[in-house]
């Protein structure tokens, strides 16, 4: 299992500025990662959709480590 940083950005103008990052402990996968960092950002904003407050969801490529 591995740790992740989900980086989550509204893009303006075509220019991505970040409105928030959630950490993943564990997943199995970065596309877990992505899923579970989408839902917990959701939650944490108040929204059904993570969409309602961010246009992108990517993962930080410095930020995965295997345990």
């Amino acid at each position: 299992m591995s740790q992740y940083r989900v980086l989550f950005a509204k893009q303006i103008l075509g220019v991505p500025f970040t409105v928030g990052t959630v950490e993943i402990a564990r997943a199995r996968d970065p596309d877990r990662a992505v899923r579970a960092a989408a839902l917990r950002f959701a939650r944490h904003h108040g929204v059904e959709d993570w969409r309602e407050r961010a246009d992108v969801a990517e993962l930080d490529a410095g930020a995965a480590r295997a345990s």
